[in-house]
C-alpha cells in the first residue's frame, strides 16, 4: 500500500470524537441549552452543545469504545461541547467495566477521571458516570475520597460526585456511607444548592428503599432542619400519612 492509501485511511478514521460532530443536530441545541440552564446566571452559564439525544451517543460510544484509547478520550472531555464530553465519561465507563481482571487500567480510568472533574460540570454527566465507575472502584477501598469530596468540592459537581457514588454501595445493600454523606450535606451553610439538595434527597431515597425503618429513623431528629426540597425527595416514596408527618416537622 503507498503511501496516498495511508494518508486516505487515516483520513476515513472513525473517532470517537469524529462519530460524535457527525451526529450534529442544530435543531435540538436550543432546547438542550434550556434544559440544562445554560442562560446567564444559572448553573450550566456558558455550556455548548451539539444537538444529540443521549440514546445517540451511547450507540456512538457502544460501536467504538473498544478502539478508544486515553489521547482521544483526553481530547472528547476537554471539549467545549456537552455531549462530547459525555460521550468520552460514557466511554470511560464502559473500558473500566470492561477490565474486571485490569487493576492497572482500571487505575487509570479512575486517575483519569478525578483529573477531569472540571470537565464534568452538570448534573448528567455526574449521574451517568460516578457511581458506576469511581462507586465501584471504592467498593472494596477506603471510601473516605467521597467525604472529602462531599464536604470540600470546589465545584457543586464535585461534591455531587460525593454524594451520588455512593449509589453503587446502596444498590450492594450498603447504606452506611450515603447517610455519612447526606449529613454532611446537612451541616453544609445555607442556602445549599438546589442540585445537591436533590441528590441527597434521591439517595437517602434510594436508602430508605432498602430499609424503610432506617430512613425514618435518621430522619426523625434531622428532619424540621432539612432543607425542603431535600426532605421532599427523601421521603417521596414513604406512605403519605408519612409524607405529611415528616413535612409538617418544618
Amino acid at each position: 500500500m503507498d503511501n496516498g492509501d495511508d494518508k486516505a485511511m487515516t483520513h476515513h478514521e472513525t473517532t470517537l470524537y469524529s462519530r460524535i460532530m457527525s451526529l450534529a443536530d442544530e435543531r435540538q441545541v436550543a432546547a438542550l441549552a434550556r434544559f440544562f440552564k445554560c442562560r446567564p446566571g444559572e448553573y450550566g452559564e456558558g455550556d455548548r452543545f451539539l444537538g444529540i439525544k443521549v440514546p445517540q451517543t451511547r450507540a456512538a460510544v457502544k460501536a467504538l469504545w473498544q478502539q478508544t484509547g486515553f489521547d482521544e478520550l483526553e481530547r472528547c472531555i476537554t471539549s467545549e461541547y456537552h455531549e462530547m464530553r459525555l460521550a468520552a465519561l460514557l466511554t470511560l465507563v464502559e473500558i473500566f467495566n470492561h477490565s474486571k481482571r485490569d487493576i492497572e487500567t482500571q487505575q487509570r480510568c479512575v486517575d483519569f477521571y478525578l483529573a477531569h472533574t472540571d470537565c464534568i460540570n452538570n448534573w448528567d454527566l455526574v449521574d451517568l458516570s460516578c457511581y458506576k465507575l469511581l462507586g465501584e472502584w471504592l467498593t472494596d477501598k477506603d471510601r473516605s475520597l467521597l467525604c472529602r469530596l462531599a464536604d470540600n468540592g470546589k465545584t457543586i459537581w464535585e461534591q455531587r460526585i460525593g454524594i451520588v457514588s455512593t449509589m453503587q454501595f446502596v444498590r450492594r445493600g450498603e447504606t452506611a456511607d450515603t447517610y455519612a454523606i447526606a449529613q454532611i450535606m446537612l451541616d453544609k451553610p445555607r442556602p445549599l444548592h438546589d442540585l445537591l439538595q436533590k441528590a441527597t434527597g434521591w439517595l437517602l431515597r434510594e436508602a430508605g428503599k432498602r430499609d424503610t425503618q432506617q430512613l425514618k429513623r435518621w430522619l426523625a431528629p434531622r428532619a424540621a432542619q432539612m432543607p425542603r426540597t431535600m426532605l421532599r425527595y427523601a421521603i417521596e416514596k414513604l406512605p403519605e400519612a408519612e409524607r405529611h408527618f415528616f413535612m409538617n416537622m418544618k
